[in-house]
């Protein structure tokens, strides 16, 4: 049967055979105050039991004097609607609404009753913060909205919605402001989640997967953020964010490779801190792709370029190595990545103790064997903390990956290895796009204008447009909010 039934006895026979060995389906048999037989059901785990009391049975029992008055059913719940097809009923019955069938009636009522186990909104462990909110996205995608309307209380935030998936039903929350995001900007995000056939997704880096325009490519082309306030910034630049619920990440796009060195820390400090903390970020990215391979390339081609105190220094740091340094290499970076990874499924005091002293240790240990020099322990210890202070943890694992074949380079073909393997580099950024975004802007494109918030920070009071890498339709942000240029009032 595809159709409710007007008889509730043929109701209760198909939601059985529906829902078979599903001892969590509560249904409750009870008599209107009109007299009519009624079945009222819904999951217990799923549904608010206080709203289920209080705001249905109790009005339905004691309260309504006709069938007729639950047209306004508002009154008791806030929010009603009625369905005709058990495809809808099932789905209301997942989504934790409650389902009210009357006898002599061929629809039912639904009622939003949606409860069940929430997380409580704390500041997300990966995007921490000193001066800005500490709240952060949760699973539940109601509560997602809430918190971006709450920083953007705009009528022209928009909100489009989709579900994906043949058996988990994701609900997907698309959200923009009208008047600054670019309409085939948008189209070409829904599209992308249209064409989504899947049993299921799980969390929005699945849902990347899915919609990102380069899928072997080690480069993230979506930001993921927990904090409702990035997600905000990005929003007032003319991007898209995408909720997906049962997941506290936000889907952020279109992006650029630059934008994962900006922080919103960043806008909350002074603008020359800021900027100086900016700039160590791409010295620290320079260092993480290639420190190891400018070593590797020294020492085994151009160690000429050495003055010679520290030549004999290095010389005597690896009289007791019997291996290349390539072979060195790859040994103790192998093992720093170990060491993250275990220091990230422990517990968190038992994690940090792990990483550093188990870091302590093998180094010390390694260096007394002889199997790595004391040069390479400084090497490796420098490259993974400057992996660790770029913002975005995604692009941190890629840019961690992207060492390893520049070290092979380097050991095959020295300096000249390592200027290949960045001109390749180059050219696969300049080549990607981010939802029809050119993903090297503004530098491929050029675009001068936007590196007031590239390279450094530049004050709150200069950035007067929003950036054309963002692709916005409305370009002004902001009037002149001091006098002059110097800034002074």
């Amino acid at each position: 049967m595809t159709h409710i039934s007007k008889s509730i006895a043929e109701n209760l026979d198909t939601l059985y055979r529906t829902f078979s060995h599903t001892p969590d389906l509560i249904t409750r048999h009870f008599q209107m105050r009109p007299g009519a037989h009624a079945l009222l059901v819904y999951f217990d785990g799923l549904t608010d039991k206080p709203a289920v009391s209080n705001h249905i049975l109790h009005p339905l029992i004691h309260e309504l004097d006709s069938v007729d008055d639950l047209s306004n059913a508002s009154a008791i719940t806030g929010q009603t609607q009625t369905i005709t097809r058990w495809a809808d009923v099932e789905m209301s019955l997942f989504h934790g609404n409650s389902v009210l069938f009357i006898d002599g009636l061929s629809y039912a009522y639904v009622f939003p009753t949606q409860g069940g186990p929430e997380r409580a909104i704390k500041e997300p462990d990966a995007e921490k913060t000193l001066k800005g909110a500490h709240i952060g996205f949760v699973e539940a995608d109601g509560q997602n909205i809430a918190l971006i309307r709450r920083y953007l209380p705009n009528r022209e935030l928009k909100i489009k919605q989709h579900v994906i998936g043949t058996r988990g039903k994701t609900k997907v929350s698309v959200l923009y402001l009208d008047d600054i995001t670019k309409p085939d900007l948008l189209e070409e995000i829904e599209t992308r989640l249209r064409q989504i056939d899947t049993d299921h997704v799980f969390n929005a880096g699945e849902l990347e997967e899915f919609i990102e325009d380069h899928p072997a490519s080690l480069l993230p082309q979506f930001i993921i953020t927990e904090r409702p306030d990035s997600a905000v910034s990005h929003l007032l630049q003319g991007r898209v964010a995408v909720i997906v619920d049962n997941s506290p990440g936000v889907l952020i796009g279109p992006v650029t490779f630059l934008t994962f060195f900006q922080s919103i820390e960043d806008y909350s400090s002074r603008w020359i801190v800021a900027s100086f903390i900016r700039l160590l970020r791409f010295i620290a990215f320079f260092i993480t792709i290639s420190l190891p391979a400018v070593y590797i390339a020294i020492i085994s081609f151009h160690y000429e370029v050495l003055p010679l105190r520290l030549l004999i220094s290095i010389g005597e740091s690896r009289a007791k190595v019997p291996f290349p340094p390539i072979i060195e290499a790859l040994v103790m970076e192998i093992s720093i990545e170990m060491l993250r990874e275990a220091g990230l499924r422990l517990p968190g005091p038992l994690g940090q103790t792990i990483g550093v002293v188990g870091g302590i240790i093998i180094g010390q240990a390694a260096v007394q064997a002889g199997i790595v020099s004391n040069i390479m322990v400084i090497i490796v210890a420098i490259t993974a903390v400057s992996s660790f202070i770029i913002p975005d943890y995604d692009m941190a694992s890629a840019l961690r990956l992207i060492r390893f074949p520049m070290m092979v380079l380097a050991m095959m073909f020295g300096m000249v290895g390592i200027v290949i393997g960045l001109s390749i580099f180059v050219l696969h950024v300049i080549a990607m796009e981010s939802v029809g975004v050119p993903y090297g802007s503004p530098i491929s494109p050029i675009r001068i204008p936007d590196w007031k918030d590239i390279w450094v920070r530049a004050p709150l009071w200069k950035m007067n447009k929003r950036p054309f890498s963002a692709n916005p339709a409305q370009i002004k942000r902001q009037g002149p909010s001091r006098e002059g240029d110097d800034g002074k009032r």
